[in-house]
């Protein structure tokens, strides 16, 4: 699906409904919705965003969803939410205070669905949100609660740091810890 530059700016700060239900194994969490997500209503739209293949490289999913079949993760027990809710462009848009709130908010959610895991996709994100200047990829010290943390590479295309082979490794130790496999 194409959209003009007029349609996806009319995107700018519309809400995107997560895809979560109570008890998953694995909450994902991306920054904010761009506007790509937002014009289509399905989360990681962008065509240079990794996450779909990289989820499916992980093992999360035994084929390649598209960003139209998110709803199919809540067969794997994993679902998507974002710590800051508008859509924006860029996530250099946001403020300090919207990622502290954001970040609030978040803990909020993950109090009442009860995740094993919150997975944020960004580590300056989770940084940013829950004031965790030190963090490094991978699983953190924190909790929400029983949900652990795990602080992942952000699958945006402008990530070069990681390839998706890269991300699917660091993924894929996230679903060993979350499903319980080898």
């Amino acid at each position: 699906m194409r959209f003009t530059p007029e349609e996806l700016e009319a995107a700018r700060d519309r809400l995107v409904p997560d895809v979560a239900a109570s008890g998953l194994r694995v909450l994902f969490c991306g920054i904010n919705p761009g506007l790509m997500t937002a014009a289509t209503g399905h989360h990681f739209a962008r065509p240079g965003n990794r996450f779909w293949p990289v989820l499916h490289a992980a093992g999360f999913t035994p084929r390649l969803l598209l960003p139209a079949e998110q709803r199919e993760l809540l067969d794997h027990g994993c679902g998507i939410t974002n710590v800051v809710a508008r859509a924006t462009a860029r996530a250099d848009e946001l403020s300090a205070e919207e990622y502290r709130e954001g970040g609030r908010l978040l803990a909020e959610k993950v109090d009442r669905l009860r995740p094993r895991w919150l997975a944020v996709a960004g580590v300056t994100a989770y940084r940013a949100a829950f004031g965790d200047k030190h963090a490094r990829i991978g699983p953190q010290e924190r909790t929400l609660g029983a949900t652990r943390i795990w602080a992942l590479p952000n699958p945006s295309g402008l990530n070069a740091h990681w390839t998706a082979a890269t991300m699917a490794e660091e993924y894929g130790r996230l679903r060993a810890a979350a499903f319980g496999e080898p």
